[in-house]
């Protein structure tokens, strides 16, 4: 117990002695106190004021199924991908704003080189990034904050943002569009020619036999063989657009080509014994006549079904092309700002005065120990540090 006292005691002495320093020294601490606060509020004084602008986008959101993709759907896999449009979600969005392309246009469609003084477009382009803050949110919102010195530019520069995003989708859905209907232009061209080919053989062979309709059942079981070509061919463009997009792990890439497969295996269960496996079981005992004109009005019917397919998707391709606005929605433009942003001067000066509080004890405490310290010991200190001075060493 004895020892413990006397632990207190020197502890309780030393803080004593401790404040007996801040004491005798309250007025150096005072006067550090009060310059750094000074210097502090002339620095906060003398940065300009920073206004923040913000505007707000909604990206497309999925479709629930219904409406217009619904009836795009029903006419085949490239009128689903044309309906579709730019799709992606908010990352894409951020990616294309965060794009050299549109940084570059925003740079020059508001002169920034000019604006901050920079040396090249490229000085520009990085001060507007700087500037700029782009994010999205839980809820998939799209925020554009814009940060200037000048008010109504910070809203200007959020605002041209959003205007050259939807110049950017619009040309890339116009790309993606424009890429769909070159490409079934051709295969059309290729279709109308099978397609006439079909025709023109079934009529000279009919006129040329004299040759009566099949029955029903045949007739029946032709149309289900061409409706399962057609939808087979359908599939095929739709896997060939698909694999000029995308790789071939892609999951609609893997699901096109399961599709494909059943339609083979359906195919095959309704060809039966027929020659080259396309034959009709329930006409395979037809006199060779008759099947052989069953067999060109099998062709006839699958090039008529292929044509009104590609057809319905080359009107929906055009459509998609024509579309001009962007596939996504303004929240909110941004609006120039009444307040400013920053600088932060209150918590400026605060942070100041807090620091210069802590360095003024630190330093009187390295004054209070060089103070008491002996003669000989300050001369010992004073050539360590000539020596350390000295060429020599």
């Amino acid at each position: 117990m004895d020892s413990q006292e006397k632990m207190n005691e020197s502890q309780g002495m030393y803080l004593l002695e401790l404040l007996q320093v801040l004491v005798k020294r309250k007025m150096q601490i005072i006067k550090i106190c009060s310059i750094a606060v000074a210097a502090s509020v002339v620095y906060s004084l003398a940065l300009p004021n920073i206004y923040s602008a913000t505007a707000k986008v909604l990206p497309p959101q999925k479709d629930s199924g219904g409406g217009l993709s619904t009836l795009l759907g029903q006419a085949g896999g490239l009128a689903g991908l044309a309906a579709g449009g730019l799709g992606g979600g908010s990352e894409l969005y951020l990616g294309i704003l965060k794009s050299r392309s549109v940084s570059d246009a925003v740079v020059q469609r508001l002169d920034l080189v000019k604006v901050y003084k920079a040396k090249n477009p490229e000085a520009a382009r990085a001060k507007l990034e700087a500037a700029v803050k782009v994010q999205a949110g839980k809820d998939g919102i799209i925020s554009i904050v814009a940060q200037d010195k000048d008010p109504r530019r910070s809203a200007l520069l959020a605002n041209t943002l959003v205007a050259e995003l939807a110049k950017t989708t619009v040309r890339l859905n116009l790309s993606k569009a424009g890429t769909e209907r070159l490409f079934l232009e051709k295969r059309l061209d290729f279709v109308k020619r099978d397609l006439k080919a079909a025709e023109d053989s079934l009529k000279a062979f009919a006129q040329t036999n004299k040759l009566i309709q099949p029955d029903s059942q045949a007739k029946a079981s032709i149309e289900g063989i061409a409706r399962i070509k057609a939808e087979l061919a359908s599939n095929e463009v739709r896997l060939a657009v698909l694999n000029t997009q995308q790789t071939e792990h892609s999951p609609e890439i893997k699901a096109a080509k399961s599709g494909i497969n059943q339609l083979k295996d359906e195919l095959r269960a309704l060809a039966g014994n027929g020659v080259g496996g396309e034959g009709i079981p329930s006409i395979g005992n037809v006199p060779g006549v008759g099947l052989e004109y069953s067999r060109k009005l099998r062709e006839l019917k699958t090039q008529e079904a292929i044509f009104e397919q590609l057809t319905k998707q080359y009107e929906v391709a055009k459509l998609n092309e024509a579309k001009d606005s962007s596939s996504f929605q303004i929240l909110d433009e941004a609006v120039v700002p009444m307040n400013k942003s920053a600088p932060k001067r209150a918590l400026i000066v605060v942070l100041t005065a807090v620091s210069a509080f802590f360095v003024s004890i630190f330093v009187i405490f390295v004054q209070e120990s060089l103070s008491k310290m002996s003669e000989e010991h300050r001369r010992n200190i004073k050539r360590q540090a000539l020596a350390l001075k000295s060429p020599d060493c």
